[in-house]
């Protein structure tokens, strides 16, 4: 049975459409006009068109972070992927952590990426689950009440390295360099963050689950489903083509028919991305094309 961990107004959310300037060299960014609530933001999320991939000018709905988390375990690198029901598209994904940029984090968008990690990323232990830092700063713990922490134990994000090209939020470059697209079916622009995710060395049979907001009568609620933990990971180097979870500290093979990835994982065109989506195989076949 599904665990109600939070509940949250989503009327609390605000935040606002964007003003972008690309370049082969960067892409500049900076909020523009009033702020707009949640459904405002999914109301401007229409598809555009930009016939000049490197070079352009446009106005966005929204602006995303997604945060590609790598873990090693047991001497193999991963990416933690999660399943999500877009309400919104009308589809069923595995994605890499995300999530919308409220206003006042608009040119701090690594702190929203961070937030992420926390809500959606849960690890746990036979005597209770993690809590997070990043670099010498503890992550919120947005599930404290609901699931007691481990009190010896955390686990650690630190940075991987960043993309070529720059990113600026108005004048300020962002610092810590993530990738960026500008996604043509929804008008909007979403950063990815590389980090890597560390697990206390002697941490004995841990457990990953994802915790996703649904937003259901005017609420938005979020649920863990022990039967269902919706955390995986992908091999980095995967010649096999194979996905997993972990539960008790054992990978367990998880299925891949008729499995769809997000945008993310399709072909980028300079600053752009078409698709809404993409398929597992496809995406197989591109990588071993690469």
């Amino acid at each position: 049975m599904p665990r109600i961990l939070t509940r949250k107004d989503p009327s609390t959310f605000k935040t606002q459409p964007l003003h972008v300037e690309a370049s082969a060299q960067r892409l500049v960014y900076q909020p523009l006009g009033a702020p707009l609530n949640f459904s405002q933001m999914l109301e401007r999320r229409r598809p555009l068109q930009i016939d000049t991939p490197q070079h352009f000018t446009c106005e966005l709905a929204n602006l995303g972070v997604s945060v590609r988390l790598t873990l090693n375990w047991q001497d193999r690198d991963y990416w933690l992927l999660v399943r999500q029901q877009r309400q919104d598209r009308g589809d069923c994904v595995l994605k890499l952590i995300s999530g919308y940029v409220p206003s006042r984090e608009l040119h701090l968008p690594l702190h929203t990426a961070l937030q992420e990690v926390a809500e959606e990323c849960l690890v746990e232990t036979p005597r209770g689950w993690l809590g997070g830092r990043f670099g010498e700063h503890w992550l919120p713990t947005p599930h404290g009440a609901a699931l007691p922490h481990h009190g010896q134990y955390h686990y650690r994000l630190s940075p991987l390295s960043g993309a070529a090209r720059r990113v600026h939020a108005g004048n300020l470059p962002l610092l810590e360099r993530p990738q960026a697209y500008v996604h043509l079916p929804t008008a909007s622009l979403q950063l990815v963050y590389d980090l890597r995710l560390e697990l206390p060395e002697d941490l004995l049979e841990p457990s990953l689950f994802h915790s996703d907001e649904c937003l259901e009568d005017g609420v938005l609620l979020s649920r863990l489903d022990r039967q269902s933990p919706d955390l995986y990971l992908l091999p980095v180097d995967n010649p096999d083509n194979e996905l997993f979870t972990l539960q008790h500290g054992e990978l367990r093979s998880a299925a891949t028919d008729g499995l769809w990835l997000s945008e993310s994982f399709a072909a980028q065109d300079g600053w752009l991305i078409r698709e809404e989506r993409v398929r597992w195989d496809d995406w197989v076949t591109q990588r071993r094309c690469a």
